[in-house]
Protein backbone atom coordinates (compact mmCIF):
# COMPACT_ATOMS: atom_id res chain seq x y z
CA UNK A 1 0.00 0.00 0.00
CA UNK A 2 1.35 3.47 -0.94
CA UNK A 3 2.58 5.34 2.06
CA UNK A 4 0.12 8.69 2.04
CA UNK A 5 2.79 11.80 3.14
CA UNK A 6 0.56 14.50 4.62
CA UNK A 7 3.34 16.39 7.04
CA UNK A 8 6.83 18.13 6.17
CA UNK A 9 9.61 17.75 8.30
CA UNK A 10 9.16 21.16 9.61
CA UNK A 11 5.81 20.39 10.43
CA UNK A 12 3.72 21.89 7.64
CA UNK A 13 0.81 19.92 6.80
CA UNK A 14 -0.30 19.12 3.23
CA UNK A 15 -3.56 20.77 3.10
CA UNK A 16 -4.81 20.48 -0.43
CA UNK A 17 -7.47 18.37 -1.74
CA UNK A 18 -7.67 16.65 -4.82
CA UNK A 19 -9.89 19.11 -6.92
CA UNK A 20 -8.38 21.86 -4.95
CA UNK A 21 -7.29 25.07 -7.14
CA UNK A 22 -4.33 27.60 -6.20
CA UNK A 23 -2.29 30.03 -7.33
CA UNK A 24 0.93 28.34 -8.81
CA UNK A 25 2.78 31.29 -6.48
CA UNK A 26 1.07 30.54 -3.72
CA UNK A 27 1.89 26.53 -3.80
CA UNK A 28 5.72 27.34 -4.08
CA UNK A 29 5.66 30.13 -1.40
CA UNK A 30 4.23 27.64 0.68
CA UNK A 31 5.36 24.36 0.10
CA UNK A 32 8.55 25.18 -2.36
CA UNK A 33 9.27 23.98 -5.38
CA UNK A 34 10.45 25.44 -8.78
CA UNK A 35 8.38 28.10 -9.79
CA UNK A 36 8.93 27.40 -13.58
CA UNK A 37 8.64 23.98 -15.04
CA UNK A 38 6.98 20.92 -15.18
CA UNK A 39 8.71 19.08 -12.43
CA UNK A 40 9.57 20.83 -8.97
CA UNK A 41 10.96 19.18 -6.10
CA UNK A 42 11.28 20.82 -2.79
CA UNK A 43 13.88 21.62 -0.84
CA UNK A 44 11.57 23.11 1.51
CA UNK A 45 8.77 19.72 1.89
CA UNK A 46 9.17 16.34 1.15
CA UNK A 47 7.29 16.96 -2.10
CA UNK A 48 8.17 16.73 -5.88
CA UNK A 49 5.34 18.49 -7.85
CA UNK A 50 4.91 17.87 -11.40
CA UNK A 51 2.45 20.12 -13.35
CA UNK A 52 0.87 19.23 -16.93
CA UNK A 53 -1.21 20.95 -19.34
CA UNK A 54 -2.86 17.70 -21.36
CA UNK A 55 -4.53 20.70 -24.05
CA UNK A 56 -1.27 21.89 -24.99
CA UNK A 57 0.55 19.05 -24.70
CA UNK A 58 -1.47 16.88 -27.14
CA UNK A 59 -0.73 19.46 -29.87
CA UNK A 60 2.71 18.16 -29.56
CA UNK A 61 2.64 14.78 -29.51
CA UNK A 62 2.64 14.33 -25.23
CA UNK A 63 -0.35 12.78 -24.00
CA UNK A 64 0.03 13.42 -20.03
CA UNK A 65 -3.17 12.01 -18.77
CA UNK A 66 -5.41 8.52 -17.85
CA UNK A 67 -4.50 5.83 -19.91
CA UNK A 68 -6.26 2.12 -20.15
CA UNK A 69 -4.61 0.68 -17.45
CA UNK A 70 -6.17 2.44 -14.66
CA UNK A 71 -2.65 4.88 -14.29
CA UNK A 72 -1.50 8.61 -15.07
CA UNK A 73 1.19 9.04 -17.54
CA UNK A 74 3.17 12.01 -17.80
CA UNK A 75 5.95 13.12 -19.90
CA UNK A 76 9.54 13.98 -18.09
CA UNK A 77 11.46 17.01 -18.94
CA UNK A 78 13.81 17.69 -21.10
CA UNK A 79 13.05 20.07 -24.23
CA UNK A 80 16.01 18.93 -26.85
CA UNK A 81 17.94 15.44 -27.49
CA UNK A 82 16.64 12.37 -25.92
CA UNK A 83 15.62 12.69 -22.42
CA UNK A 84 17.93 11.13 -19.72
CA UNK A 85 17.41 10.18 -16.08
CA UNK A 86 18.68 13.05 -14.31
CA UNK A 87 17.42 16.04 -12.33
CA UNK A 88 13.59 16.50 -11.96
CA UNK A 89 13.19 13.40 -13.93
CA UNK A 90 15.40 11.44 -11.31
CA UNK A 91 13.01 13.42 -8.74
CA UNK A 92 10.05 11.01 -9.73
CA UNK A 93 12.02 8.43 -10.02
CA UNK A 94 13.09 8.19 -6.97
CA UNK A 95 10.43 10.09 -4.64
CA UNK A 96 9.33 6.96 -2.25
CA UNK A 97 13.28 6.05 -2.21
CA UNK A 98 13.95 9.99 -0.79
CA UNK A 99 10.48 9.84 1.01
CA UNK A 100 9.11 12.55 -1.03
CA UNK A 101 5.25 12.80 -1.78
CA UNK A 102 4.57 13.02 -5.49
CA UNK A 103 1.98 15.48 -6.50
CA UNK A 104 0.25 15.95 -9.45
CA UNK A 105 -1.29 18.98 -10.88
CA UNK A 106 -3.49 20.09 -13.86
CA UNK A 107 -2.12 23.46 -15.63
CA UNK A 108 1.45 25.13 -15.72
CA UNK A 109 1.06 28.69 -14.95
CA UNK A 110 -1.29 31.30 -12.89
CA UNK A 111 -4.07 28.42 -10.90
CA UNK A 112 -3.24 24.96 -11.18
CA UNK A 113 -5.83 22.39 -10.23
CA UNK A 114 -4.66 19.72 -7.73
CA UNK A 115 -5.32 15.87 -8.87
CA UNK A 116 -3.59 14.10 -6.00
CA UNK A 117 -0.98 12.32 -4.60
CA UNK A 118 0.56 9.49 -6.69
CA UNK A 119 3.12 7.14 -6.80
CA UNK A 120 5.85 5.86 -9.29
CA UNK A 121 4.92 2.27 -10.95
CA UNK A 122 7.69 2.59 -14.08
CA UNK A 123 8.06 4.08 -17.11
CA UNK A 124 8.50 3.85 -20.62
CA UNK A 125 10.37 5.07 -23.77
CA UNK A 126 8.47 7.10 -26.61
CA UNK A 127 8.65 8.99 -29.59
CA UNK A 128 7.82 13.09 -29.14
CA UNK A 129 9.47 15.85 -31.09
CA UNK A 130 11.68 18.66 -29.52
CA UNK A 131 10.44 21.68 -28.18
CA UNK A 132 9.16 24.01 -31.29
CA UNK A 133 7.65 20.62 -33.33
CA UNK A 134 11.61 19.90 -33.48
CA UNK A 135 13.10 16.38 -34.68
CA UNK A 136 11.57 13.49 -32.70
CA UNK A 137 13.63 12.61 -29.51
CA UNK A 138 13.24 9.48 -26.98
CA UNK A 139 11.04 10.77 -24.16
CA UNK A 140 10.41 9.19 -20.76
CA UNK A 141 6.66 8.67 -19.62
CA UNK A 142 6.03 8.12 -16.09
CA UNK A 143 3.53 5.48 -15.45
CA UNK A 144 1.99 7.27 -12.03
CA UNK A 145 -0.92 5.35 -9.60
CA UNK A 146 -3.26 7.32 -7.46
CA UNK A 147 -2.93 7.44 -3.66
CA UNK A 148 -5.63 9.31 -2.99
CA UNK A 149 -8.14 10.12 -6.50
CA UNK A 150 -10.13 7.36 -8.56
CA UNK A 151 -8.83 6.51 -11.79
CA UNK A 152 -10.44 8.17 -14.53
CA UNK A 153 -11.16 7.50 -18.32
CA UNK A 154 -8.91 8.31 -20.92
CA UNK A 155 -9.24 11.81 -22.23
CA UNK A 156 -6.70 12.16 -24.74
CA UNK A 157 -6.61 11.36 -28.26
CA UNK A 158 -4.07 8.43 -27.93
CA UNK A 159 -5.67 7.02 -23.87
CA UNK A 160 -8.94 6.75 -26.57
CA UNK A 161 -7.68 4.71 -29.40
CA UNK A 162 -5.62 2.51 -27.03
CA UNK A 163 -9.01 1.78 -24.87
CA UNK A 164 -10.69 1.00 -28.03
CA UNK A 165 -7.98 -1.40 -29.42
CA UNK A 166 -8.29 -4.45 -28.10
CA UNK A 167 -6.07 -6.05 -30.09
CA UNK A 168 -2.61 -5.95 -31.79
CA UNK A 169 -3.73 -5.80 -35.25
CA UNK A 170 -7.14 -3.72 -36.68
CA UNK A 171 -7.90 -2.79 -40.31
CA UNK A 172 -9.41 0.34 -41.39
CA UNK A 173 -9.93 2.33 -44.23
CA UNK A 174 -7.67 3.70 -46.97
CA UNK A 175 -10.04 6.89 -46.77
CA UNK A 176 -9.25 6.94 -43.22
CA UNK A 177 -6.81 10.08 -42.89
CA UNK A 178 -4.75 8.26 -40.10
CA UNK A 179 -0.95 8.69 -39.54
CA UNK A 180 1.80 7.89 -37.58
CA UNK A 181 2.69 11.48 -37.37
CA UNK A 182 -0.86 12.38 -36.68
CA UNK A 183 0.06 10.69 -33.24
CA UNK A 184 3.52 11.74 -33.39
CA UNK A 185 3.91 15.10 -34.36
CA UNK A 186 0.28 15.98 -34.87
CA UNK A 187 0.56 19.51 -34.87
CA UNK A 188 3.13 19.50 -37.99
CA UNK A 189 1.52 20.34 -41.08
CA UNK A 190 2.04 17.67 -43.91
CA UNK A 191 5.06 18.35 -45.42
CA UNK A 192 4.46 18.50 -49.46
CA UNK A 193 6.35 15.30 -50.39
CA UNK A 194 3.96 13.51 -47.69
CA UNK A 195 0.61 14.98 -49.35
CA UNK A 196 1.63 13.64 -52.54
CA UNK A 197 2.18 9.88 -51.18
CA UNK A 198 -1.31 10.57 -49.83
CA UNK A 199 -2.24 11.07 -53.60
CA UNK A 200 -0.15 8.71 -55.21
CA UNK A 201 -2.10 5.89 -52.63
CA UNK A 202 -5.33 6.87 -53.38
CA UNK A 203 -4.51 6.61 -57.04
CA UNK A 204 -3.59 3.38 -56.65
CA UNK A 205 -6.29 1.78 -54.41
CA UNK A 206 -8.81 3.29 -56.95
CA UNK A 207 -6.95 1.24 -59.75
CA UNK A 208 -7.13 -2.05 -58.16
CA UNK A 209 -11.07 -1.23 -57.24
CA UNK A 210 -11.67 -0.72 -60.76
CA UNK A 211 -10.05 -3.91 -61.02
CA UNK A 212 -12.02 -5.91 -58.57
CA UNK A 213 -9.32 -5.84 -55.94
CA UNK A 214 -10.15 -4.99 -52.04
CA UNK A 215 -7.81 -2.65 -50.27
CA UNK A 216 -7.18 -2.06 -46.69
CA UNK A 217 -5.06 -0.52 -44.36
CA UNK A 218 -4.34 -1.65 -40.79
CA UNK A 219 -3.48 0.12 -37.36
CA UNK A 220 -0.59 -1.89 -35.65
CA UNK A 221 0.25 -1.15 -31.82
CA UNK A 222 3.49 -3.58 -30.86
CA UNK A 223 3.34 -5.48 -27.80
CA UNK A 224 4.68 -2.87 -24.95
CA UNK A 225 4.28 0.59 -27.59
CA UNK A 226 1.44 3.25 -26.95
CA UNK A 227 2.10 4.93 -30.37
CA UNK A 228 0.25 2.74 -33.10
CA UNK A 229 1.91 2.10 -36.71
CA UNK A 230 -0.19 2.93 -39.63
CA UNK A 231 0.38 0.81 -43.11
CA UNK A 232 -0.45 2.73 -46.28
CA UNK A 233 -2.29 0.15 -48.08
CA UNK A 234 -2.89 -3.75 -48.19
CA UNK A 235 -4.07 -5.96 -50.72
CA UNK A 236 -5.60 -8.86 -49.35
CA UNK A 237 -5.43 -11.34 -52.36
CA UNK A 238 -2.40 -10.64 -53.69
CA UNK A 239 -0.66 -10.81 -50.31
CA UNK A 240 0.64 -7.38 -51.38
CA UNK A 241 1.86 -4.81 -48.48
CA UNK A 242 2.13 -1.18 -49.98
CA UNK A 243 4.31 1.74 -48.58
CA UNK A 244 4.28 5.03 -50.86
CA UNK A 245 7.06 7.55 -51.50
CA UNK A 246 6.53 10.95 -53.01
CA UNK A 247 9.84 11.30 -54.67
CA UNK A 248 12.58 7.63 -56.03
CA UNK A 249 15.49 9.25 -53.10
CA UNK A 250 17.66 7.04 -52.10
CA UNK A 251 16.53 8.52 -48.51
CA UNK A 252 12.70 7.62 -48.90
CA UNK A 253 13.84 4.03 -50.41
CA UNK A 254 15.80 3.38 -47.37
CA UNK A 255 13.33 4.78 -45.13
CA UNK A 256 10.51 2.67 -47.01
CA UNK A 257 12.77 -0.73 -46.67
CA UNK A 258 12.28 -0.38 -43.08
CA UNK A 259 9.04 0.58 -42.55
CA UNK A 260 7.78 -2.82 -44.71
CA UNK A 261 9.94 -4.56 -42.53
CA UNK A 262 8.31 -3.15 -39.43
CA UNK A 263 5.07 -3.73 -40.55
CA UNK A 264 5.93 -7.00 -42.27
CA UNK A 265 6.47 -8.72 -38.71
CA UNK A 266 2.59 -8.30 -37.81
CA UNK A 267 0.67 -8.72 -41.34
CA UNK A 268 0.70 -11.93 -43.62
CA UNK A 269 2.19 -10.48 -46.53
CA UNK A 270 3.53 -12.39 -49.72
CA UNK A 271 4.77 -9.58 -51.29
CA UNK A 272 6.06 -5.95 -49.65
CA UNK A 273 6.40 -3.23 -52.58
CA UNK A 274 7.43 0.39 -52.22
CA UNK A 275 5.22 2.76 -54.47
CA UNK A 276 6.86 5.34 -55.81
CA UNK A 277 5.68 8.25 -58.66
CA UNK A 278 8.22 6.82 -61.43
CA UNK A 279 10.41 4.54 -62.50
CA UNK A 280 13.63 3.78 -60.12
CA UNK A 281 16.97 3.83 -60.93
CA UNK A 282 18.92 0.70 -61.37
CA UNK A 283 21.27 0.72 -58.15
CA UNK A 284 17.92 1.35 -56.05
CA UNK A 285 16.07 -1.92 -57.80
CA UNK A 286 19.34 -3.63 -56.79
CA UNK A 287 18.75 -2.15 -53.41
CA UNK A 288 15.55 -3.20 -53.22
CA UNK A 289 15.47 -6.78 -54.55
CA UNK A 290 18.79 -7.29 -51.92
CA UNK A 291 16.43 -7.64 -49.39
CA UNK A 292 13.41 -9.11 -51.09
CA UNK A 293 11.16 -6.41 -51.64
CA UNK A 294 9.96 -4.44 -55.16
CA UNK A 295 9.31 -1.43 -56.26
CA UNK A 296 5.84 -0.34 -58.01
CA UNK A 297 5.25 2.80 -60.42
CA UNK A 298 2.30 4.12 -62.54
CA UNK A 299 2.88 3.86 -66.50
CA UNK A 300 0.63 3.99 -68.94
CA UNK A 301 -3.02 2.71 -68.33
CA UNK A 302 -1.70 0.83 -65.35
CA UNK A 303 1.35 -0.02 -63.22
CA UNK A 304 4.12 -1.91 -63.57
CA UNK A 305 6.14 -3.77 -60.94
CA UNK A 306 10.19 -4.91 -60.41
CA UNK A 307 8.73 -8.20 -58.86
CA UNK A 308 7.59 -10.77 -62.35
CA UNK A 309 5.23 -12.38 -60.32
CA UNK A 310 3.52 -8.78 -59.47
CA UNK A 311 3.55 -7.59 -62.52
CA UNK A 312 1.06 -9.21 -64.58
CA UNK A 313 -1.02 -8.43 -61.67
CA UNK A 314 -0.83 -4.76 -62.32
CA UNK A 315 -1.29 -4.26 -66.46
CA UNK A 316 -4.94 -3.07 -66.77
CA UNK A 317 -6.73 -6.04 -68.33
CA UNK A 318 -4.59 -9.41 -67.32
CA UNK A 319 -6.18 -9.51 -63.75
CA UNK A 320 -6.34 -13.29 -63.07
CA UNK A 321 -6.50 -14.77 -59.99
Amino acid sequence: MPQTYTEASDGLEWDLQPGDVIERKQLHAKYGGRTQGGIGPSAKTPNVMIFTDPVAGEKHGYYDGWMPDGLFHYSGEGQYGDQRMMSGNASILNHEAEHRALRVFQGARGKVTYLGQFTTEGWYEADAPETGDGPLRKVIVFKLRPVDTPSQAPGTKLGRLLASQTEAVVEIDVEQHETEKSFVQPNREPYEAERHESKLVQRFSDFLRTMGRQVSRHRILPPGETRPLLTDLYVPDLGLLVEAKGSVTRENVRMAIGQLADYGRFLDAQHLAILVPSEPREDLRDLVASVEQAFIWPEGKGYSSTAPELQASLVKGAWKT
